[in-house]
């Protein structure tokens, strides 16, 4: 995967989803929780398709996560850019086991020693009852080179702020112990 600048890629971009209820404070452990974008997402998906609609070099395939928040996005950019998303599991969020749908603050609190685990990030976390971030990585990862390998680029997949997090630690020399170190935002945009 190329590191060039974002409007000459001719490689794959990450986009994350548009804003959900549960990435406003406080925020709530999503994962394969399937939560839709709120009206403040749907605006920013629609923000993110003019982006991608003025990039010199067009997109020519369109990849997203299954779940509804990314699909949605990834649908509000294929409309205006004239492309259908291809979706794939594999660039979900990481499974959160039993912390999905809690809020980070309870979390933090019932669970102190596990809550700073996880703020350390590492290949060896894994959520209770879910995912390890090698897993989630290593399913992000064969799914952008399968996107790669098709050819038809420069791609765009939508995906998750913890998918594009693994991406981006698997070319950091401190691999998944940087996963706390990337700011995601809603709908950002990271070539890859």
């Amino acid at each position: 995967m190329s590191g060039a600048g974002a409007d000459d890629l001719h490689g794959v971009l990450l986009a994350r989803h548009g804003e959900t209820d549960d990435n406003v404070q406080p925020i709530r452990f999503q994962g394969f929780r399937d939560t839709p974008l709120n009206e403040t997402g749907r605006a920013q998906a629609h923000e993110l398709a003019e982006k991608i609609a003025a990039r010199s070099e067009p997109i020519r395939s369109l990849w997203s996560s299954d779940l509804s928040r990314a699909r949605e996005t990834a649908e509000i950019v294929g409309a205006r850019i004239g492309l259908e998303p291809r979706l794939d599991p594999r660039l979900r969020e990481a499974n959160r086991g039993a912390w999905e749908g809690h809020l980070f603050i309870d979390i933090q609190r019932s669970d102190p020693e596990r809550f700073e685990a996880w703020m350390r990030g590492g290949a060896s976390w894994r959520f209770p009852g879910g995912e390890s971030l090698q897993e989630q990585q290593d399913r992000v990862l064969a799914a952008l080179a399968d996107i790669e390998g098709a050819g038809v680029l420069p791609a765009l997949a939508v995906c998750h702020g913890g998918s594009i997090r693994v991406a981006l630690c698997s070319r950091d020399p401190r691999g998944l112990d940087a996963f706390h170190s990337f700011e995601i935002p809603n709908v950002a945009v990271v070539p890859m």
